[in-house]
């Protein structure tokens, strides 16, 4: 289930899809936890990167 959702938040077609049953303040909260997400594994990558740098 928590990979199925990974996936799900990764798949661009996915990233700007609308929900017309859901209100403005859930789609702006789905929408600032898609940012997160994303910036949570740039920043995974970046230390990976670091770290194997060494």
């Amino acid at each position: 289930m928590f990979l199925k959702k990974i996936l799900y938040y990764l798949n661009p077609a996915n990233l700007f899809h609308r929900n017309k049953e859901e209100g403005i303040s859930l789609r702006m909260m789905h929408g600032v936890n898609k940012i997160s997400f994303l910036m949570f594994l740039l920043c995974l990558v970046v230390m990976l990167v670091r770290w194997l740098g060494r």
